[in-house]
C-alpha cells in the first residue's frame, strides 16, 4: 500500500505542475521515475517513451501506465493513472464552477504569454536528453532522426507512418548493419593486434 502511495503521489506531483502537454512533462517524469526513485534507468525510460509515444492515447498518461505498471503491476499502473489525471480534473473542475471566464481576465494571459517559452524550453530539454539516451552519434542514428523529421516536416507523413518505418528499419536493417561495422571493427582489430605481435 506505501508502495501504491508513494507512485500516486509521484505521478499527481507530476500531474500538477505540468503545462503543455505530455512532452512537457517527460523531463520532470525522468527526473522523478530516474533520478529520484531509480525505478528504472535512461535507456528503459527511452524505451518506454518510445513504445508509449506509439500507442493510442495521452503520452503522459501512457507513460504512467507503463512505469506504474513496471513498479507494481496493475495496482502500480491504476495508481500512476489516477496521480497523473487527478491534478487536471481537480483543476478543470475548479475552473469550470469558479472562473468561468478566467481567460478573459490580463493576468491571466500575461501568466500563460510568460508560460509558454517555459515549456517550449522543457520539451527541447526533453528532446536533448532523450537524444543522449537513444545514443544519437552511434550507428547513424543522426541519419535516422533526420530522415523521420523530413518525413513529418517537409514531405507530410503522418507520425505513425514515420513511426512503423522506423521499427521496420530497426528490425530488418539496423541488427544487420551493426552487426557488419562490429565485424569489421573486430576484423581490424584483430589485424592490428596481430602486427603489433
Amino acid at each position: 500500500m506505501k508502495r501504491l502511495l508513494e507512485i500516486f503521489a509521484v505521478f499527481f506531483k507530476i500531474g500538477l505542475f505540468t503545462i503543455g502537454g505530455g512532452y512537457a512533462m517527460l523531463p520532470i517524469i525522468q527526473k522523478e521515475v530516474v533520478e529520484t526513485k531509480g525505478w528504472m534507468d535512461d535507456e528503459e525510460f527511452l524505451d518506454a517513451i518510445s513504445l508509449t509515444n506509439s500507442l493510442p492515447g495521452p503520452l503522459a498518461i501512457n507513460a504512467a501506465t507503463f512505469v506504474g505498471y513496471r513498479v507494481c503491476k496493475v495496482k502500480g499502473a491504476l495508481a500512476a493513472v489516477l496521480g497523473a489525471a487527478s491534478p487536471s480534473v481537480i483543476i478543470i473542475l475548479a475552473v469550470a464552477v469558479i472562473f468561468s471566464n478566467l481567460t478573459e481576465y490580463p493576468m491571466v494571459q500575461y501568466i500563460f504569454d510568460g508560460i509558454r517559452p517555459a515549456v517550449v524550453a522543457l520539451i527541447l530539454y526533453a528532446v536533448i536528453k532523450l537524444a543522449k539516451s537513444a545514443k544519437i552519434k552511434e550507428y547513424f542514428n543522426w541519419l535516422i532522426a533526420l530522415a523521420a523529421l523530413a518525413a513529418i516536416a517537409v514531405l507530410g507523413l503522418h507520425p505513425i507512418v514515420v513511426v512503423i518505418a522506423a521499427a521496420l528499419y530497426g528490425l530488418f536493417i539496423r541488427g544487420t548493419v551493426v552487426k557488419a561495422v562490429d565485424a569489421h571493427s573486430a576484423s581490424r582489430t584483430a589485424k592490428s593486434g596481430k602486427e603489433g605481435e
